[in-house]
C-alpha cells in the first residue's frame, strides 16, 4: 500500500500462548463481508512457535513476531506502527479471544460517516458462553474518583439494546480508530503493559477533541480474560493480574485526574484495595496480598513515562 487507502482497515490481534483462541477468531474474520481489510497478528513471544503455526494455517495474515512479551500495549503498538506504515485509513484492536459477526466491521465503519469528529468506535460485546448477555457496551469515566465504569446496559436484570451513543472510553477488546486520531494522539502507553491502557488512551483521544461512540448493531463475542485465567495455587487469576490492575489504577489517577479530585480518587481506591488485602489475608492468599501491596506502592511512587508517539 503506497498511499492511504480510503476505508481500509488493519485488524490487529495479539497472541500470547493462546493459539486456539486465535484460530477461532481468524476463522470468524475469514467470513467478514468488508471489502478492504488486512489482518496483523502480533505473536508476543509465545511458546512453541505459535506465530509460525498460525501463519501456516492462515497465510493471509501479516505476522509480526516479538522476541519478548511486550504486553497488550506494546504488542498492539507493533501492529499499529506497521499498519500506519502500510497506509491503512483505520486500525482496529481486536482481542484474539473473540469471534465476530460477518457484518460487524461494515456497521462500525458506517459510523464514521455520521460525524467528522468521531475518532473511535466500539461494537456491542457479548459473552462468548452466554450470547444473550452483554459483556461491555463501552464505558463512562468518573473524573472525581478516577473510576472507569463499564456499561452493561442492563435494566431490572434484563438486557437493554443500547442506542447509538457517545461513550467516555472504549475497551481494547475491540476498538476501531481513525488514522488521523492516532497520528494526533500517539500510541498506547506501554508503561501500562496490560489493564487500563485502553481507558488512558481513550481519555487522550477525547482530550484532543475526538468523540468515541458505541455501534450497538455491530456484534462480537468475547471469552473474557482468556490470557489471564489459568489455574494457579491461589486461584484462577495469577498474582500478576492483581499487581497490574492495582498499579495501573494509580497510574491512571496520576495521569488523568485533576489536582483537586486526586485526594478523593486516592482515598476511594486505597479503601477498595484495602478490602482486597483483607480478603486475601483471611483466605491465606499471601502472594496475591503482596501483589496488591506492591501495586499500590509502585503505582503511587513509580515515575510516569510519557505515551508513545
Amino acid at each position: 500500500m503506497d498511499s492511504i487507502a480510503k476505508d481500509s482497515v488493519a485488524i490487529i490481534l495479539v497472541n500470547w500462548n493462546g493459539a486456539q483462541f486465535s484460530i477461532d477468531c481468524l476463522h470468524s474474520l475469514r467470513k467478514l463481508d468488508f471489502p478492504d481489510f488486512g489482518i496483523f497478528l502480533v505473536d508476543n513471544a509465545s511458546d512453541n512457535h505459535e506465530g509460525e503455526e498460525l501463519k501456516a494455517e492462515f497465510p493471509e495474515i501479516i505476522l509480526i513476531q516479538s522476541s519478548t512479551n511486550l504486553g497488550f500495549a506494546g504488542g498492539n503498538n507493533l501492529g499499529i506502527r506497521k499498519a500506519l506504515e502500510l497506509g491503512y485509513s483505520h486500525l482496529m484492536l481486536l482481542n484474539n479471544d473473540t469471534v465476530v459477526a460477518p457484518n460487524f466491521l461494515q456497521v462500525m465503519m458506517s459510523q464514521f460517516e455520521k460525524s467528522p469528529s468521531l475518532g473511535v468506535v466500539q461494537p456491542l460485546i457479548y459473552w462468548m458462553k452466554d450470547r444473550n448477555q452483554i459483556w461491555n457496551a463501552g464505558g463512562k469515566w468518573d473524573p472525581t474518583l478516577g473510576r472507569a465504569i463499564p456499561l452493561r446496559e442492563l435494566k431490572n436484570g434484563k438486557k437493554v439494546v443500547p442506542k447509538i451513543q457517545n461513550i467516555d472510553w472504549a475497551t481494547g477488546c475491540c476498538m476501531l480508530i481513525k488514522r488521523e486520531a492516532i497520528l494526533q494522539v500517539g500510541l498506547l502507553n506501554e508503561q501500562f503493559f496490560t489493564y487500563f491502557e485502553d481507558v488512558e488512551w481513550s481519555l487522550r483521544f477525547r482530550e484532543k477533541g475526538f468523540e468515541i461512540a458505541l455501534a450497538p448493531k455491530a456484534f462480537i463475542y468475547h471469552e473474557a480474560g482468556a490470557s489471564s485465567k489459568k489455574k494457579h495455587e491461589e486461584g484462577t487469576l495469577s498474582p500478576r493480574v492483581f499487581y497490574y490492575h492495582v498499579r495501573n489504577q494509580f497510574f491512571l489517577i496520576r495521569s488523568t485526574v485533576g489536582r483537586f479530585n486526586k485526594p478523593f480518587a486516592y482515598g476511594y481506591h486505597l479503601i477498595r484495595f484495602g478490602f482486597w488485602i483483607g480478603y486475601f489475608l483471611i483466605r491465606g492468599r499471601f502472594k496475591k496480598l503482596k501483589s496488591v501491596a506492591k501495586g499500590i506502592q509502585e503505582g503511587i511512587t513509580m515515575p510516569l513515562q510519557s505515551q508513545v508517539k
